[in-house]
């Protein structure tokens, strides 16, 4: 009776099998779409459904950060279609011709983008590129631990919180703290105060839990530690799950960013690239993606269909005064290799 169970089950995978293939046929595209992105930046069901509605096949992978990504599509032997970086990695591939322009008049929904994410300087106009989310850098803090203000970045260095910090495994972000700290500009090239920089973090480490990725998440929702230094989008979802955390954009001034969608150079399926970044676009969908992430829309459309204590809460969506006390990553052209040199030298130090 098993075995004739298994052929049965055996037999009706195969039938859906063919169906499936059958239907990416019938809808003229039997291809796979090579998608790769940051972890948990995508309701991944969003991708079923757009597999069953075009019937183009999606293969996805995820990275850490925009250099992992970078470095991985500089050392060639993949071949991605679309990849999802942040503001200042975009300017460098753009520079590095590294990707395929975007022909807006192929993604109808484009339209529904706000106009005050179409003209950043990375690159304006999106000649390359479609934004998908924004947000801020600031500090996530348990309100059951941490009594002062938390309103400076100073707080990550006190030592009072030993063992109760975690920092983001990324040199832009966590150098960037680092230089607003000092009062210096998060795009700093000059020498002096990126060596400022690397000090105080290397004089931070002795009292930092742990240098972490997306399992800040997890840890911060557990209780596992005080502050942490995360994007917005991730303390939404962490005050979501706990009422005791709480977030703030620091005075000393914090990154608003912007990552986008792109098209790599080359890449064998644009077509139905560009079919998938108009699919996210669409206003339902892109809703259906901010529920699930957390983070900041960039659709207009789906603004209005949010609930108002989502728009009325500044860590989703910031006032004039904390706009204006940010500023976007550049790109650091020669200066990169400095920042590398220096992010090794902090991860190496005891």
């Amino acid at each position: 009776m098993k075995n004739c169970m298994k052929a049965l089950s055996a037999a009706s995978f195969l039938l859906l099998a063919v169906t499936a293939c059958a239907g990416r046929l019938n809808s003229g595209s039997s291809v796979t779409l090579n998608v790769y992105n940051w972890g948990e930046y995508i309701d991944e069901s969003i991708i079923e459904s757009f597999e069953e509605e075009t019937g183009i096949a999606v293969n996805y992978d995820t990275y850490a950060t925009n250099e992992d990504m970078y470095t991985k599509l500089k050392s060639g032997g993949v071949s991605y279609d679309v990849a999802f970086p942040s503001d200042y990695m975009i300017q460098r591939m753009i520079k590095e011709d590294m990707l395929e322009p975007m022909h807006l008049e192929q993604i109808p929904n484009f339209k529904n983008i706000d106009a005050r994410f179409t003209s950043l300087a990375y690159d304006s106009g999106c000649h390359y590129s479609v934004p998908y989310m924004w947000g801020t850098l600031g500090i996530l803090y348990n309100k059951t631990m941490v009594s002062e203000p938390v309103n400076s970045w100073n707080i990550l260095w006190d030592a009072a919180y030993q063992n109760q910090i975690f920092m983001y495994d990324s040199q832009r972000d966590a150098i960037g703290a680092a230089l607003k700290k000092l009062g210096y500009s998060l795009n700093s090239r000059d020498a002096a105060q990126l060596e400022q920089a690397k000090n105080e973090l290397i004089a931070q480490k002795p009292i930092v839990r742990a240098y972490v990725g997306d399992t800040v998440r997890d840890s911060m929702i557990g209780g596992e530690a005080a502050l942490a230094l995360v994007y917005s989008g991730d303390a939404i979802y962490c005050v979501q799950n706990n009422p005791d955390l709480a977030y703030s954009v620091p005075q000393e001034g914090s990154n608003l960013w912007c990552d986008a969608i792109v098209i790599l150079k080359g890449a064998p399926h644009a077509a139905e690239a560009r079919k998938f970044i108009d699919y996210l676009c669409r206003p339902d969908i892109a809703l259906k993606n901010v529920e699930y992430i957390g983070y900041s829309t960039v659709n207009s459309e789906t603004f209005k269909m949010l609930p108002d204590e989502m728009k009325n809460d500044p860590a989703y969506w910031p006032d004039d005064e904390i706009f204006g006390r940010c500023e976007v990553f550049e790109d650091l052209e020669s200066s990169t290799k400095e920042y590398d040199r220096i992010w090794t030298e902090i991860l190496a130090a005891s």
